[in-house]
């Protein structure tokens, strides 16, 4: 059992990521600027959290595992049900919502190969994997990742702030790639 002092402070180091992720690119915030914000020192910070991604991927943890719940237990098309490229079609728009939302975190947590070693990633590859199978998908595992490419928070953040694509925009275009599954 986590003790009161040391709740107190995950939560004011968590608040205190979360307003500094949302002010300024997380690239941008030191571990300094975190422990200065919460009002921890250094130690008590990096005690639990040995760096920046930690941090991040401590607060997109909640929603990363409400959508985990939804795809496996949801409605349909998101959940159990529905045929493979409509459940990859629910999953892409889902996860769109999530970059949208919370961009800032998961460029965070989520970027470079970093993004291959988080337990999410390994679900989310898991989850496409299956609905691959599920589509008779000749070598499924050369495809997962290719399939999953597109939501790489690098990608979703240059289109949307660079190419100026809107949300709908990038969602129609996995719509058109998650129709492969209907081959």
């Amino acid at each position: 059992m986590e003790r009161a002092d040391a709740a107190r402070n995950r939560a004011l180091i968590l608040e205190a990521a979360a307003s500094l992720f949302a002010e300024r690119s997380p690239q941008d915030v030191t571990m300094d600027d975190i422990a200065r914000r919460a009002g921890v020192g250094r130690g008590t910070l990096y005690r639990r959290y040995p760096d920046r991604a930690s941090i991040a991927v401590a607060l997109l943890d909640e929603h990363e595992r409400d959508l985990q719940e939804r795809l496996l237990r949801g409605e349909p098309p998101l959940g159990p049900g529905a045929p493979p490229a409509q459940r990859l079609s629910a999953f892409y728009a889902a996860m769109g919502r999530l970059l949208e939302e919370h961009s800032h975190l998961v460029l965070g947590s989520e970027v470079g190969r970093s993004r291959f070693e988080t337990g999410a990633y390994g679900f989310w590859r898991a989850h496409v994997r299956a609905l691959l199978t599920a589509a008779g998908t000749p070598a499924p595992d050369a495809l997962v990742d290719v399939l999953l490419a597109p939501l790489a928070p690098e990608v979703y953040s240059y289109q949307r702030r660079v190419l100026d694509l809107s949300p709908e925009q990038i969602t129609q275009a996995w719509d058109r790639l998650a129709a492969i599954l209907d081959r």
